[in-house]
């Protein structure tokens, strides 16, 4: 595990590492995503982030795959206080704490959370903002689906038609290949972005730009299927509306704001905005080729 120079910023280990797969992507025609390591201020739990080029000029920084446990129990539970006599240091509501294991037996350490309602997704990143001094925020529908694709033809995020029929049990989990199970975050083929698991394993929660105040309100919007739908319905394009039997079971009157009782098939992953004077582009083109697929399950 790296140890960033400072909290919340780029490792000089990760500069050097940029540097080498710099040079290696070079003797191989393959462009190298610029990627950054990030600690949580008070934990040793990091996530990786991944500059991508924006829709429309500029640049956006992606999390690698979809949010893990490690990172959202830190949110949950208050890991990163260090004594409960202390005196909080932010502001932001957490989530209640659930009454059973909220990974529902699927896995834990490694695996992608799940069950979370938008509003909780939101404030995670709020929370993680004011931790790290960065903008952290759930990406647009649009954002999702540009990244995704990182420059392929719609739905899928390779050429289609230019691979194997059953491609797609190399980029992501679906009933072909799940076991009607979440898998852990980062096991399948990265697209052309350097992003992983936009196919299949969670549905991704995103913004949508709706008037949350209209009635009847919009329901919020998740994307990219899971791994309880079949490839078809998998795609970048696919979307679903949270519904009420997602959260059926809940016996709270109000219904918990914090957590879906019923859905363990959406998650999410989140964005950051490029600091103040941070390279507006991306220093590497999008690779034109793909690295080898890692060997899929049965």
């Amino acid at each position: 595990m790296s140890v960033p120079a400072s909290e919340g910023q780029v490792t000089m280990r990760n500069r050097l590492m940029f540097i080498a797969a710099t040079v290696a992507g070079s003797s191989t025609g393959l462009a190298q995503p610029i990627t950054e390591t990030v600690r949580i201020p008070g934990t040793t739990v990091e996530f990786t982030m991944v500059q991508t080029p924006a829709e429309g000029g500029g640049s956006l920084w992606v999390l690698s795959t979809e949010v893990i446990w490690d990172l959202y129990d830190v949110f949950v539970y208050e890991l990163d206080k260090p004594d409960e006599d202390e005196i909080p240091t932010d502001a932001v509501s957490r989530p209640s704490k659930p009454y059973v294991p909220p990974d529902r037996g699927f896995g834990h350490d490694g695996y992608p959370a799940m069950g979370m309602t938008l509003k909780a997704a939101r404030d995670y990143c709020t929370w993680l903002s004011m931790k790290t001094g960065d903008t952290y925020r759930l990406p647009t529908l649009a954002e999702w689906q540009h990244c995704a694709l990182a420059g392929s033809e719609p739905p899928y995020s390779f050429d289609e038609a230019a691979s194997p029929d059953n491609e797609l049990v190399d980029h992501g989990w679906t009933t072909e290949n799940s076991n009607f199970t979440t898998h852990p975050a980062g096991e399948k083929q990265p697209n052309a972005f350097g992003l992983r698991d936009v196919h299949g394993n969670l549905a991704e929660w995103v913004e949508t730009g709706e008037d949350e105040s209209a009635r009847p309100r919009p329901k919020p919007l998740a994307v990219g299927g899971s791994w309880r739908q079949p490839a078809d319905e998998a795609t970048v394009e696919s979307t679903q509306r949270q519904a009420s039997n997602w959260n059926a079971s809940d016996p709270q009157i109000p219904k918990s704001t914090w957590w879906l009782a019923d859905c363990s098939w959406v998650g999410f992953r989140f964005v950051r905005e490029p600091r103040e004077g941070e390279q507006a582009e991306p220093k590497t083109k999008t690779p034109q080729t793909r690295p080898p697929a890692t060997p899929s399950d049965p």
